[in-house]
């Protein structure tokens, strides 16, 4: 932990170093007023259209990653949510589980894992609308190099092929700027939460044609749990340039660098209830979770001429995960009083080598009623995995007591065997079109379709027997429309599918020896999007239908089958609103309701059915003090009851609800900003989600406060 402070120091005083250069001031920026034209339906006049401050702060008026186009949002016919670089502020967001209250039709599962619309969400996530995710299961994404956040909701297989049927989370990375930009941060908290970033971006010549980027951020932390302690290092470098008028070529490269433990949850009763104090951990103290990354990416943007443009990118990821543990195994009652005390236990040591390269490019060409899109991409990824483990007292690994625990264990005497040593590679490779079609000054027709050929190989280094390899073809639909029938309101509908390739592993427990086809997922979508009262109010709400088929299942007699079927369907409403000139608030409700058929009652149904909550509430509200450069902010989060993720036959266990509350305050005095945020006001204790009766529910933060000081300069 020393060296992690000697570098925040370090940082620290390179800033006071550099702010005395010949850096260029940032430009201040005024968002209370947005400008922008419209065309009247009765003549050609060019009109202001005034947005309130909520509409500036916290709405994105357009997502390239919907449709690779430059769209207005009211032209994508399907739900699309945009988590500005505001609000991650505001909220003092982190990493990506900061945000999940403020996005509708999101709950969470594990780790960076979420549900969404009610179905696991974890290859479907991108960088700059390209695959390549350097976080892996058990890490968190970071969101330091984070300009926004945006989701797709519901299967985006024509744009984005093989994917699961929820949605598509999309990260947008910070780029070098045109202005020059320079900040400084220091953020101190309980429980021994220390940070420091500088951040440096603008132009390298007089014309701005070359322009740079240089971010850096450090972290340390404990927690309220037993034998947790967290570091991060960030660094992420961009260089951009103008090689011509037409021409922009963007490179890239960030590397992570976490140190921490990996968590399970506290053991529950079927009712919910913790069995022992939150702070017990199942983990020694040396155990360690040591997660590193480097990601290197080059953009490629050309203009052929007023009309026909492209996009290219490669993106390229090695991330190596070491995780060494200790996890609860089954609950045990020494004295047969009928409660438990204690746990056995396994030791863990797993090593797992990720790597990826994508390579993406597109064409785009505006003609006048249409815009049409054609590309194709090539995805390939890896997973190198060697795992150990030492189960139980017979292995050397104690038992831990729940309510007294003694953390003295000997890793060294354990006696470890080898359970996984196996290899996996995926290619897919997919081509797709896409036309919008402005039909009439009101009609705008989306339409898309595309192709994807994917393979992959199952390399067992334990046993030559069950090496598998699995190969298909799909293709994956999108037709929707949006209508403006007038300037408040702008309805919508879609119908929009997706597919995911089986594993090439769960091939092998086909018994007739045919290959399982991909699950195919599809879904019907209606909503609106509302500017009312003068646009104060914006409203998006929605109703879907998914269903997704071809899920593996085992009937009584260990026969297994791809017939399963899974339906999610539910309600969604995000509101901005202007309460007053000075008051703003977002807001968020989800309903969502899933079934799951044909599939047997065991890990697999009760792992679709886990974690969904019927209902859900985010709000994020924010009052300004325009006379002293402040403001306040107060934010809430329902979620409702939930069941866990059970690996046994009996009925899962329940997941209570819980609400709880953060606030935050800024404050700006000439070029530094002030700000406080206490998450978990009321030091609730809750479970974020449950895993199963033994590993338990992921328990919830406690009562965090972060006291932050940026300056620009």
């Amino acid at each position: 932990m020393s060296a992690k402070i000697t570098l925040i120091a370090m940082q620290v005083c390179g800033v006071l170093f550099i702010s005395n250069s010949a850096f260029g001031q940032a430009t201040p920026q005024d968002a209370s007023v947005n400008q922008g034209t419209s065309a009247s339906q009765d003549a050609e006049l060019e009109v202001l259209t005034v947005e309130g401050r909520a509409l500036s702060l916290y709405q994105g008026n357009g997502a390239v990653f919907a449709t690779r186009t430059n769209s207005d949002i009211d032209k994508i016919p399907q739900t699309v949510q945009i988590i500005t670089q505001e609000l991650i502020e505001d909220q003092a967001a982190y990493e990506i589980s900061d945000l999940f209250r403020s996005m509708s039709g999101v709950s969470y599962l594990n780790y960076g894992i979420v549900k969404m619309r009610g179905f696991e969400q974890e290859s479907q996530v991108f960088y700059d609308g390209i695959k390549g995710d350097p976080f892996r299961t058990f890490t968190i994404p970071q969101l330091f190099n984070i300009e926004q956040v945006q989701t797709l909701k519901g299967p985006s297989g024509a744009a984005y092929g093989a994917g699961e049927a929820g949605g598509a989370i999309n990260y947008v990375t910070k780029k070098p700027t045109f202005e020059q930009e320079n900040t400084a941060e220091l953020r101190l908290g309980n429980k021994g939460f220390f940070s420091g970033s500088i951040e440096s971006s603008g132009p390298v010549n007089e014309d701005s044609s070359q322009r740079y980027r240089v971010g850096v951020y450090s972290s340390t932390e404990d927690s309220y749990r037993n034998n947790v302690e967290e570091d991060n290092l960030i660094l992420d470098l961009g260089y951009a340039w103008d090689f011509s008028n037409d021409s922009t070529l963007t490179v890239q490269y960030t590397h992570f660098d976490q140190l921490g433990e990996r968590l399970r949850g506290v053991p529950i009763d079927e009712n919910g209830n913790f069995l022992t104090d939150i702070s017990w951990n199942s983990n020694e103290p040396d155990d360690e979770q040591d997660f590193q990354s480097d990601i290197f990416q080059v953009n490629l943007e050309h203009s052929f001429n007023d009309w026909l443009s492209s996009n290219s990118t490669v993106r390229y990821y090695d991330t190596e995960e070491v995780i060494k543990f200790h996890q609860a195994r089954a609950l045990v009652d020494n004295d047969d009083d009928g409660v438990y005390d204690e746990i056995t236990r396994r030791y863990q040591d797993q090593t797992r080598i990720y790597q990826g390269i994508d390579l993406a490019s597109y064409l785009v060409a505006d003609l006048g009623e249409h815009t049409v899109v054609a590309g194709a991409d090539y995805h390939f990824a890896s997973e190198d995995e060697v795992f150990y483990y030492a189960n139980g007292v017979n292995n050397g690994v104690s038992n831990l007591s729940l309510t007294n625990p003694s953390y003295d264990s000997d890793i060294s005497a354990y006696n470890a065997t080898l359970n996984r040593d196996r290899l996996t590679e995926l290619d897919q490779i997919g081509v797709y079109i896409q036309d919008q079609w402005q039909a009439t000054a009101k009609l705008n027709v989306l339409a898309g379709a595309r192709l994807d050929y994917f393979s992959e190989d199952y390399i067992d280094n334990e046993d030559n027997a069950d090496n598998t390899s699995y190969n298909d073809l799909g293709y994956s639909v999108r037709l929707g429309a949006t209508y403006d029938l007038n300037a408040q309101i702008k309805p919508y509908t879609s119908f929009s599918t997706g597919l995911t390739p089986q594993t090439a592993s769960d091939q092998e427990d086909s018994l007739d020896g045919e290959l399982f086809d991909p699950e195919e997922a599809q879904q019907f979508e209606v909503g609106v999007r509302s500017y009312l009262l003068d646009n104060i109010l914006n409203l998006n709400a929605a109703i879907y239908h998914i269903d997704r088929k071809n899920t593996i299942s085992a009937d009584e007699d260990g026969n297994t089958s791809a017939i399963g079927k899974v339906r999610s369907q539910g309600f969604e409403v995000d509101a901005l609103m202007d309460i007053t000139p000075r008051w703003v608030a977002s807001i968020n409700y989800t309903y969502t309701d899933v079934e799951a058929d044909d599939i047997s009652e065991d890990n697999t149904v009760y792992r679709i059915l886990a974690n969904n909550p019927y209902h859900q509430v985010g709000v994020w509200t924010r009052y300004e003090f325009p006379a002293i450069s402040s403001s306040i902010a107060f934010g809430a989060e329902y979620v409702g009851e939930r069941t866990d993720r059970t690996t046994s036959y009996d009925a899962p266990f329940t997941i209570q609800p819980y609400t709880i509350y953060d606030l935050s305050w800024q404050t700006a005095v000439q070029d530094w900003k002030l700000q406080l945020n206490i998450k978990n006001l009321f030091d609730k204790e809750f479970a974020l989600a449950g895993f199963n009766e033994v590993s338990g529910a992921i328990v919830g933060e406690r009562r965090r406060i972060y006291l932050q000081a940026s300056y620009d300069f």
